[in-house]
């Protein structure tokens, strides 16, 4: 057994090539929803429709807030279906919901359709991809989400400088038109890369089947650990959603170019993907709590280089402490939830951790767009951020080390 969980990378995606390769397209297609996309596209959608900072963080909070709310209802599903045909309506959905925005009449209809590329997109396009992972995967668990998830850098490494590009080219439109066809496209390619299965998700020689210890939803609520790894769980969402639907207007501030920030996205890719692949195989080892406490810290560094440092080089260094904190927390948080709370009923749990974190991401961009709307200095509100972040670093390494303790 122990030779099994010390197989390496390269022998485990030659054992479950096609099984990987969609949980990375599925992680890959939720960039289309991600905030670091759609920021991209802010500066066109607010000139377009006469919006203030304020007003389209505004809307982009509504459109969230709704999603976050359903995501209970949708994530659970995974649960009851196969992964398969889940995620052939959730890449219908993500491309209906790109062509709603290419096709957008006038600024009301903004907050359903960004509730639907927050639903499809950054929601489900990524639960799938995680918690279809989780499902097939017990033995090198961590591996195969950490494969699976090196689609969120690829997508935030390449598509938003293509898209500085191809807006500039034929409009923000247009490129969003081609968002859509692509979502389409994901559809034949889920159907072959996905073997058919079970209505339990199995689908290969290592499916995890669940056992009669894992646990629902509601014992979830009621144990004081979830409570106590909360606010860590909100900390990425909320800092990484606000600096990146404000990305190209903090970037103005700075004096930085919009295609060197964007192109930044790279240092963030690869940093997320280091970090990540080894989150994944040290987490097979010794298990995800142990890793937790140290996921958020870079965060607060990152956004204090963003307020007192001006070089535009600084851009990419903070872009980088943003990705190390993605790759431990984007392994770490399923694997966490998995080891603590079992699979059986792990995709209602995700949804609802989900749900959290989008009601965390909803918040930040308003939050961010009343405070440049009202010239509080950067410097500022970098502080509160990092106070934040290193408080709940303190609450999640006290619930990891008693779940630790606990465990034994």
């Amino acid at each position: 057994m122990s030779e099994r969980r010390e197989t390496g990378y390269f022998s485990f995606i030659l054992a479950h090539p096609r099984v990987l390769a969609f949980g990375f397209l599925m992680a890959f297609g939720s960039s289309f929803g991600q905030t670091y996309f759609v920021g991209v596209f802010s500066p066109s959608i607010q000139a377009e429709f006469g919006l203030s900072h304020t007003e389209w963080g505004a809307i982009y909070m509504a459109g969230t807030l709704c999603s976050a709310a359903l995501l209970p209802f949708t994530g659970r599903l995974i649960d009851r279906t196969s992964v398969r045909t889940y995620a052939v309506i959730v890449a219908i959905g993500m491309a209906i919901a790109c062509f709603a925005l290419a096709l957008t009449p006038a600024a009301w209809a903004l907050i359903a359709i960004i509730f639907l590329l927050r639903q499809f997109g950054q929601g489900l396009c990524q639960h799938t991809a995680v918690t279809g992972m989780v499902k097939f995967f017990d033995r090198d668990r961590g591996k195969a989400v950490a494969v699976a998830i090196l689609g969120f850098p690829a997508g935030r490494a390449f598509l938003p400088v293509l898209a500085v590009t191809v807006i500039a080219a034929i409009g923000w439109q247009s490129s969003y038109m081609l968002c859509g066809i692509a979502g389409l496209m994901m559809v034949p390619a889920i159907l072959w890369l996905l073997p058919r299965e079970s209505k339990d998700g199995s689908a290969t020689p290592s499916a995890a089947t669940g056992s009669s210890g894992d646990r629902r939803l509601g014992d979830m609520l009621r144990d004081p650990f979830f409570f106590m790894m909360l606010p860590a769980l909100m900390a990425p969402a909320f800092l990484e959603t606000a600096m990146n639907l404000h990305q190209l207007t903090i970037a103005d501030m700075k004096g930085w170019s919009h295609k060197w920030v964007t192109g930044g996205y790279a240092i963030f890719a690869i940093m997320t993907v280091v970090f990540s692949m080894f989150a994944g195989r040290l987490a097979d080892r010794v298990g995800a709590a142990r890793l937790m406490p140290f996921g958020i810290l870079p965060l607060a560094a990152g956004v204090l280089v963003v307020a007192f440092f001006d070089h535009y080089i600084w851009a990419w260094v903070y872009l980088g402490l943003f990705g190390v904190s993605s790759g431990l927390m984007v392994t770490c948080v399923p694997l966490l939830l998995a080891d603590v709370y079992g699979t059986q009923h792990i995709g209602s749990i995700r949804g609802f951790a989900a749900t959290i974190t989008a009601f965390s991401s909803a918040l930040a961009p308003s939050v961010l767009g009343l405070g440049l709307d009202a010239a509080v200095p950067l410097e500022t509100m970098a502080m509160v951020g990092s106070v934040y972040v290193v408080v709940a670093t303190v609450m999640m390494a006290y619930a990891c080390r008693k779940e630790s303790t606990n465990a034994k």
